[in-house]
């Protein structure tokens, strides 16, 4: 992983699947591999995730109590699978929208069964929209600032017919938009880009398709549309959108390869040059590609 950073070199960079530690051991740990590569971080953030956060409720309606779905989001322990971010810019004041309450929305999707809250109004009054985070992150380029909308939202599938994860990622993936139409305080000015793993494709795989259709039609935003020839050639039979356009590499048996992972800036940004290091197996770095994440870095460079 640290050979495709370097090899990328991203100004900016944000990390999911990393676990949190209160005193940032892990992320130190991290950056000092980066370093080594030739391409460490200056400045880096992150927080406590939901994932693994215990509640002492069923959240996932098995009946039980402790699990890893019965924390805020899903975690075998406090602070597994965070996110974090990394900048060779400084970080100013991270406006952390993690805490918000699924039910407390007014426009949340909640899951039902049989008429009833699922699994239990009780569960839904404690219940956080964000699995892992929301963050708006603002870094200072120059004497510019560009505020990232940061997020990881759950996979919509392991669940039954009330379909709490495919809601839910449907509520994280819109609360971009609720952000900046005004209903969730202060409207982080532009230029902005959402930034982050949506875990939801736009034609192929599970989960409810409107919520990532309608962020990446906003006219707000920008889809530099991100491609690959790794991409490209590892392309399923069935696939029915751009294979270019996938992002993650999802073992045999899955749902095929998918575009899940997105760098969307706002409308008034320059977009220089855009792509996934995802290499053709017959190109240099495939292997590094592979062995690095099944997910795919997905790069985009910006004039400010």
């Amino acid at each position: 992983m640290a050979a495709v950073i370097a090899r990328v070199a991203p100004d900016i960079l944000i990390l999911t699947g990393v676990d949190f530690d209160h005193e940032e051991r892990t992320l130190a740990a991290l950056n000092a591999r980066l370093e080594a590569a030739g391409h460490g971080f200056a400045h880096r953030f992150t927080a406590r995730p939901n994932s693994g956060m215990a509640t002492g409720l069923d959240l996932d309606g098995d009946g039980r109590r402790g699990g890893a779905g019965d924390a805020q989001g899903f975690g075998r322990y406090a602070g597994e699978g965070g996110m974090a971010v990394l900048s060779r810019y400084p970080i100013g004041d991270v406006r952390d929208l993690s805490g918000l309450i699924w039910a407390e929305q007014a426009w949340a999707t909640l899951p039902e069964r049989d008429g009833a809250p699922f699994p239990s109004a009780e569960a839904l009054a404690v219940q956080r929209l964000s699995s892992v985070a929301h963050w708006v992150v603002p870094v200072q380029v120059g004497e510019q600032w560009l505020t990232l909308l940061a997020f990881h939202a759950t996979p919509p599938v392991f669940d039954g017919p009330e379909d709490r994860n495919g809601k839910r990622n449907h509520d994280e993936i819109v609360l971009w938009r609720k952000l900046l139409d005004g209903h969730l305080g202060e409207v982080p000015e532009p230029p902005l880009a959402v930034i982050g793993d949506a875990n939801l494709d736009p034609v192929d795989g599970e989960g409810i398709k409107t919520a990532i259709t309608g962020l990446l039609a906003d006219d707000r935003l920008q889809d530099p549309k991100p491609m690959s020839e790794g991409a490209r050639a590892a392309a399923d039979a069935d696939h029915r959108g751009d294979p270019a356009l996938d992002t993650v590499d999802w073992p045999d048996g899955a749902p095929g390869n998918l575009r899940v992972d997105y760098v969307l800036p706002s409308a008034d940004l320059t977009v220089t040059g855009a792509g996934v290091f995802w290499p053709a197996p017959d190109q240099s770095g495939s292997d590094l590609a592979a062995r690095a994440s099944r997910h795919r870095l997905v790069w985009v460079d910006l004039r400010l």
